[in-house]
């Protein structure tokens, strides 16, 4: 005879009265992310914001993608054979794989996205990242062909940012610019709503064709603007995380026994450009003036609260060919000497410019024009907002009436390979409104060692190559080389598989949450 126990026998009534005969519903898993500004576009192939092309990551899907150290790997593609000139990649895709709206995945559809993008009619902000292709060839169902127009060793680091993810063909066809507000992708989640400067929510994709992916049933973007409000929410259990936490708080963040404040590295330089097609700029003993009168120690301090360290080079480390440099030291009685040398013994007036107007910002900038002073160069400062920043800095055509002077700013080579660190920023080529080489700086050889690095596709030969061009970068100092900031997020302790990337960007194929 089998007894029961008083709990066994509630059951066992219960399921003889239909009550438990059905399943029991699991709770919804639902995780909110609050971030500090509002998405600006999502379409992946129009945008320059690495925040929207994060989140894009939960709809679409490219052929390659980064891992959280920014590693490349396969995704939608399963391999890429480049010929022996590197002029053109054979790359097999994954089979079995559909858009969120039914449509396979196949060559068709890389074709499609990528002629796309080269459609200079579309005006598409990512443009620049493709120009190099000639041409796509379907070559069978789940084979194609890119042939460039010159060799680009960095072209499979180009497929996998997240400005190359695949878009939906029928999709393209049905909504066209409107894609924007309708992403179809192959992603884990599929899109619910966008309600620009306050959320974007997806729901997890059932089709999805990596079986048991997604952990989690939503995830919501919450835009939340203020420093103080982001740091409540993450608290008050709003949000799970937070990102990014302000430098301030994260100290405080950690004794909340319910948190985890995790600080990452990033490959996020921040510096001063200088424009050296003006005085006193054009004088190299200024410039390195400038580099040795500023403490990037106490910088880290103040305005990061610890969560920064002086830069390490040109390029961070943690990019793929960048070379490991001694920070400049600082040094202010070597500062005034080369001022003098250069004919500014009682220094000189100039303006700094911020590229951003975030508190953060404003406290570099006062502590740099507090460096500055002390060996007499006199820096009026002013922080400006997107729309001045573009109007005065990145839409001006013309090198010798441009105003900026000494130019606060900060770079993530977010497709991890030193092209993208030096290419946009410190070749001829990149002057405004091209890129982003606010320095105005040109130097013959730097530049024909970065185009010769995306020839060849021995490592070997990149590595001798962008070493050279980093070394007489330095020497010039178009910059004033700064500080390498951390990433600072706040995560509940129920949430795990969410990670901070180093170029600012999010990994989270493993987001789950724990009830």
């Amino acid at each position: 005879m089998k007894f029961l126990t008083p709990k066994t026998s509630i059951i066992a009534a219960l399921i003889a009265g239909g009550i438990l005969a059905a399943p029991i519903a699991m709770a919804a898993k639902d995780v909110t992310i609050a971030v500090e500004i509002t998405f600006d576009s999502l379409d992946p192939y129009n945008t320059n914001s690495t925040l929207s092309q994060a989140v894009g990551k939960g709809y679409y899907e490219g052929l390659y993608q980064f891992d959280k150290d920014l590693k490349v790997q396969p995704l939608l593609a399963k391999s890429a054979d480049p010929s022996a000139d590197g002029l053109s990649y054979l790359i097999k895709l994954r089979e079995g794989v559909k858009f969120q709206d039914g449509t396979d995945f196949n060559a068709d559809a890389v074709k499609a996205n990528l002629e796309r993008v080269l459609d200079r009619s579309n005006a598409l902000a990512r443009y620049n990242q493709f120009s190099r292709i000639d041409k796509i060839e379907v070559m069978d169902p789940l084979t194609v062909k890119i042939t460039l127009k010159e060799p680009f060793s960095a072209f499979i680091n180009a497929l996998a940012h997240p400005s190359a993810m695949m878009i939906s063909p029928t999709a393209l066809k049905k909504w066209g610019k409107d894609i924007t507000f309708h992403p179809v992708g192959t992603g884990p989640f599929e899109f619910v709503e966008w309600k620009p400067a306050e959320y974007l929510k997806v729901k997890k994709f059932d089709g999805y064709w990596n079986k048991g992916y997604p952990k989690v049933d939503t995830l919501t973007f919450r835009t939340v603007n203020d420093n103080n409000t982001r740091a409540a929410v993450v608290q008050t259990g709003e949000a799970q995380i937070a990102y990014p936490l302000p430098y301030e708080q994260a100290k405080l963040l950690e004794k909340n026994p319910k948190l985890n404040v995790v600080a990452a590295p990033s490959i996020i330089a921040r510096y001063i450009s200088m424009n050296v097609q003006h005085k006193p700029f054009d004088n190299v003993k200024v410039r390195h003036a400038i580099n040795y009168a500023i403490n990037k120690e106490a910088l880290a301090k103040v305005a990061y609260a610890g969560y920064a360290f002086p830069s390490q080079g040109v390029v961070p480390q943690g990019v793929a060919f960048a070379k490991k440099m001694d920070p400049w030291p600082y040094d202010p009685k070597k500062a005034k000497e080369l001022l003098k040398e250069a004919g500014y013994p009682d220094g000189f007036s100039t303006t700094l410019w911020s590229a951003y107007n975030d508190g953060t910002a404003a406290k570099a900038v006062q502590f740099l024009q507090q460096q500055l002073a002390q060996v007499g160069i006199k820096a009026s400062v002013e922080l400006l907002e997107s729309g001045q920043r573009v109007q005065r800095v990145q839409q001006v055509k013309d090198a010798k009436t441009a105003p900026v002077r000494m130019y606060y700013a900060g770079w993530s080579a977010s497709t991890g390979e030193a092209d993208w660190a030096l290419r946009p920023l410190l070749a001829t080529s990149g002057w405004p409104p091209v890129f982003n080489n606010t320095a105005y700086y040109s130097n013959e050889k730097v530049d024909k060692d970065i185009a010769d690095a995306l020839l060849t596709t021995d490592d070997g030969k990149k590595a001798e190559l962008y070493a050279s061009a980093q070394e007489q970068i330095r020497q010039d100092a178009p910059w004033a080389f700064l500080v390498t900031i951390e990433l600072v997020s706040a995560h509940t302790k129920n949430v795990s598989g969410f990670n901070v990337m180093p170029d600012g960007s999010f990994e989270f194929k493993e987001l789950d949450l724990k009830e």
